[in-house]
């Protein structure tokens, strides 16, 4: 059995402490540690642990074809759907970027695919998790309240493949450990 990982989008420092502050002043649910806030482009069961090396060469391969664009956390959502929510999160806007999230989802895929570890086949859905609900509840409520949330806009720059290890983190939850950090194409008129 290989390992478990993901290749995400992580919102750098400022970003979390902002969206940390607006929680904070909202008590009631059991917010995912800001340390832990990515968005999931490909999550991988299962890669095979002599493939590490080949899945982040193929990674750099794929972001070094993606222009760095423009994010900003907005919009709240619910899975599976808000009368019976498991999940809270926060969607991702990409103003100048269009649909650039989505197309890096595909590419990150395709490249975990290839060397055996294929992604889960679940539908895309650019997002980021802030609470995980147990039981479920009817969120309506909690709907609202993170809708009325819009980041600070940042410039996506890079992917990071993430291992993840179940239970091994604080409270029962998963830790993760980044294993690569792998940049988008870089802008050649920086150089001129």
């Amino acid at each position: 059995m290989g390992q478990r990982m993901f290749v995400a989008v992580v919102p750098p420092e400022r970003v979390r402490e902002d969206l940390a502050d607006f929680l904070e002043a909202r008590p009631g649910q059991r917010w995912i540690s800001p340390e832990q806030w990515h968005i999931t482009l490909a999550f991988l069961a299962d890669v095979p642990e002599h493939r590490t090396d080949e899945l982040i060469e193929r990674l750099g391969v794929k972001a070094a074809k993606r222009q760095p664009f423009s994010a900003t956390l907005t919009g709240a959502g619910a899975f599976p759907h808000p009368a019976r929510a498991q999940v809270l999160w926060l969607g991702v806007e990409c103003p100048n970027g269009g649909d650039s999230l989505a197309r890096l989802a595909a590419s990150s895929r395709a490249a975990a695919a290839k060397v055996g570890a294929p992604p889960d086949g679940k539908r895309f859905t650019a997002h980021l998790s802030l609470a995980r609900l147990r039981p479920p509840i009817e969120a309506t409520k909690w709907l609202r309240v993170l809708d009325s949330y819009r980041s600070p806009s940042w410039m996506v720059e890079s992917v990071d493949l993430v291992a993840s290890y179940l239970g091994e983190g604080p409270a029962g939850r998963p830790r993760y450990e980044t294993l690569a950090t792998i940049p988008l194409r870089q802008n050649e008129s920086a150089d001129a």
